[in-house]
């Protein structure tokens, strides 16, 4: 009888446990993403004695020079350590090789084609301040979301080129995409030559 009582209450217990964890409006939870704080918009001029233009960055990224490469003193990376991402900006002086210089920007832009889900080019122009050039917004998973030139069509030229180091997920990374782009704005805005 003993055995029959502990058989009984254990399957008792067991059928309590399978009723009991049964919950008919169950909705499964969406993926969720870590949230961003975004830090308050406020810039600061880059101006080198050694670079012909000037521009506005944003406080929180720091400009750095580009030490591998040293022959070419105007190169340097406006790095967002907050946010994993780099906007590499390398400089050339034109000397009636504007052509050149253009068509590189886009046999560059173009290597992002095959993983881009779509490109939307918007012309610069600033004619007051003699900047003109284009910008490349390239949608999906490609290694680089914004490109851009400027240039003054006689004797500068400047490109420019964002990346993040992250594994490239178009909605993972908008929100931060979309608040960078915000200061390439202000950066393009701003070009200056000397």
């Amino acid at each position: 009888m003993n055995k029959q009582v502990r058989f009984i209450t254990y399957y008792l217990l067991l059928i309590t446990c399978f009723c009991s964890c049964r919950d008919d409006n169950f909705t499964p939870r969406p993926r969720g993403f870590y949230r961003i704080a975004f830090p308050h918009k406020e810039y600061r001029t880059f101006n080198s004695p050694s670079c012909p233009f000037t521009f506005n960055y944003p406080i929180y990224a720091e400009v750095v020079l580009d030490t591998d490469r040293m022959s070419e003193p105007c190169w340097m990376n406006v790095e967002y350590p907050q946010f994993r991402g780099t906007l590499y900006l390398s400089y050339k002086s034109v000397r009636n090789d504007l052509d050149k210089y253009t068509q590189d920007f886009y046999t560059l832009a173009d290597k992002h084609i095959p993983k881009a889900s779509g490109m939307r080019d918007i012309v610069i122009n600033v004619p007051d301040h003699h900047v003109y050039g284009i910008f490349y917004e390239i949608k999906g998973p490609a290694a680089s979301p914004t490109q851009f030139f400027v240039t003054d069509s006689v004797h500068h030229f400047v490109r420019c080129s964002l990346y993040f180091y992250a594994v490239p997920q178009p909605d993972s990374i908008a929100p931060v995409l979309e608040f960078v782009n915000k200061d390439i704005d202000e950066m393009i805005n701003s070009f200056r030559w000397k």
